[in-house]
């Protein structure tokens, strides 16, 4: 049966924090960010809209990722600098969109504190990818996501540490890392996964 609006809304209530499972050196300064999770309709049912970032980009290039970026002194909010990067990203009104609410703050071992929201984009949206950032705008089956057989945990070793991360393939698309992460938190909520059984797969 396929994933509703209703069965987001029910699992985005609550909060949570959310990482991914690197440990972040003593005292390292967190920068915060946001990014928007954008689903739209279609007929197929829903689909979640990606961007792959410009290979030219001095963090995270030719990586797949939601609209976002860093929260700008000007930003009111959060939600604001997920709405303004994804106008500038991929050309998305915030009036095109409609919040459903919002995951807790996703840790990253970059350095970045993520506020990812979602929200339910308006159909006959036709996104513009901006040179300067996105190389690439596409669409994977939101159903495909939040299936957790679709999702495969990376162990691997960095500079002496263990580090657990999530990745789900969708064609030639390669999604992973906080992107992928984020992905896995909101699928487990709507599986009704707690987040203590979360934790103890990143362990």
């Amino acid at each position: 049966m396929s994933t509703t609006k209703t069965d987001i809304l029910a699992a985005l209530r609550g909060g949570n924090h959310d990482k991914d499972g690197a440990p972040a050196p003593a005292k390292k300064l967190r920068r915060r960010a946001a990014v928007l999770c954008p689903i739209i309709e279609r007929p197929h049912g829903m689909s979640v809209i990606f961007t792959l970032r410009a290979a030219h980009l001095n963090v995270h290039a030719g990586q797949i990722s939601f609209p976002g970026g860093k929260i700008d002194p000007a930003d009111h909010s959060p939600l604001q600098a997920a709405l303004r990067e994804a106008d500038e990203e991929i050309g998305l009104p915030a009036t095109y969109v409609d919040i459903l609410g919002a995951l807790g703050p996703y840790d990253t071992s970059t350095g970045f504190i993520i506020t990812p929201f979602v929200g339910m984009v308006q159909q006959g949206f036709q996104p513009i990818a901006n040179p300067n950032e996105v190389a690439e705008v596409f669409e994977v089956p939101f159903d495909f996501l939040m299936d957790l057989r679709n999702h495969e945990r990376i162990d691997v070793m960095r500079d002496g540490r263990s580090r657990a991360f999530y990745q789900m393939v969708y064609r030639d698309y390669r999604i992973w890392g906080a992107t992928a992460g984020m992905l896995r938190n909101l699928a487990t909520r709507l599986h009704g996964t707690s987040q203590q059984s979360l934790q103890s797969e990143r362990a």
